[in-house]
């Protein structure tokens, strides 16, 4: 059977490349061509165009690559209709990918969607362009099937966590050897920074986190480069601040780690489910921070603390993203009560997201959707 999978970013490139590996132990004649990055393409999927040339960041960024978006949603109509593929399995990407899916129903191709666009945040609305265009719906979050069946009267699949199996499966590490190669003091405890995988929000971010580095003189700050930047990118941020680098290692980094600053996203979700203490951090430009803050009728914006549906770590949101804001709430996380509190959630946390299948779950779900 032909897949053809589509996902826009670092996170997606992640999950779609485990439920490649999934796919083709289900049907291991399978063809996969996909947009996402090195992972999927190393899993066995033919790569038609990398997030990198996709990732962009807010509102007024999207504006700003308007022309960009439009030519790739067009060569990707056309690349679909070359490829004939039985099967089109949308990985998050909401905006791209449910542009393609409409066009992709009316022109008689079957639709699923594995890790759902995250309506229940913001334009919930976009539920009927669900409804009219999306076969099946595989989602990853335990509330988000009462929110669709519950809420909309639209039967969703639940799989699991995809980062439960990404987290299980790695191989154990050496923990002396990582920071010996990595130039990472042996004696001194990590605090990972976190600081995302687009440009901008990386701009905006590493900056703040990296302003009370001198407050913490004990600790060992080590910033986890995203595979998406080159690391010439992070040279500005590294001159005059004690602080590391490790790149493509992010898993790694938290391995070490007694503590994380982390950019809103995946991230959060990762870092819990190592166990790592966090503050989570989120800023953006002031007309996209505007718009967003109008739209999202959400209480917290880190996966964590949705799931938990309380606040499990503390957010320091744009304007309380500061110095002295990250100073005291880093300091909270280290020792003491909160820590405790936090790694107990944790737990919690990661029974509310079931076992380990995610991907084998999706996987012969779409398999079977394909083969119908």
């Amino acid at each position: 059977m032909r897949y053809y999978i589509i996902a826009g970013e670092a996170s997606g490139d992640l999950h779609g490349s485990n439920l490649i590996k999934a796919i083709k132990v289900e049907d291991p004649d399978a063809q996969v061509r996909c947009w996402g990055g090195d992972l999927m393409q190393q899993a066995g999927g033919t790569l038609v165009k990398h997030y990198k040339e996709m990732a962009f960041m807010g509102f007024l960024e999207v504006v700003m690559n308007l022309r960009s978006i439009f030519k790739n949603i067009n060569f990707c109509k056309a690349d679909i209709e070359s490829f004939q593929p039985d099967i089109l399995v949308f990985i998050d990407y909401s905006g791209f990918n449910l542009r393609i899916a409409k066009w992709a129903k009316e022109n008689g191709y079957k639709t699923n969607y594995y890790i759902s666009p995250q309506i229940w945040a913001s334009r919930e609305g976009r539920i009927e362009k669900i409804k009219r265009d999306i076969d099946a719906m595989h989602v990853i979050l335990p509330f988000e099937k009462e929110f669709y069946e519950k809420n909309h009267g639209y039967p969703v699949n639940f799989v699991g966590h995809p980062l439960i199996d990404a987290i299980t499966d790695r191989p154990e590490l050496d923990k002396a050897k990582f920071r010996k190669s990595s130039d990472i003091d042996q004696g001194k405890p990590v605090i990972a920074l976190l600081p995302g995988s687009r440009k901008q929000e990386v701009q905006k971010m590493l900056s703040v986190m990296l302003s009370i580095t001198k407050d913490f003189p004990g600790y060992e700050f080590v910033i986890a480069g995203a595979p998406s930047l080159e690391p010439e990118f992070y040279v500005p941020f590294l001159e005059g601040n004690n602080v590391k680098m490790v790149k493509n290692s992010t898993y790694d980094l938290l391995s070490i780690a007694s503590a994380a600053l982390v950019t809103s996203g995946t991230a959060t979700l990762e870092t819990a489910l190592f166990g790592v203490p966090q503050v989570v951090c989120y800023k953006a430009n002031w007309i996209s921070y505007q718009i967003a803050k109008r739209i999202i009728t959400l209480k917290y914006i880190s996966l964590v603390n949705l799931i938990m549906n309380k606040e499990v770590v503390t957010e320091l949101i744009q304007n309380d993203l500061n110095t002295v804001g990250l100073r005291k709430e880093l300091s909270a996380i280290l020792t003491g009560t909160k820590r405790e509190e936090i790694l107990k959630d944790y737990k919690d946390l990661r029974h509310k997201l079931g076992g380990i299948g995610a991907s084998k779950n999706a996987a012969q779900a779409i398999v079977a959707n394909a083969k119908s």
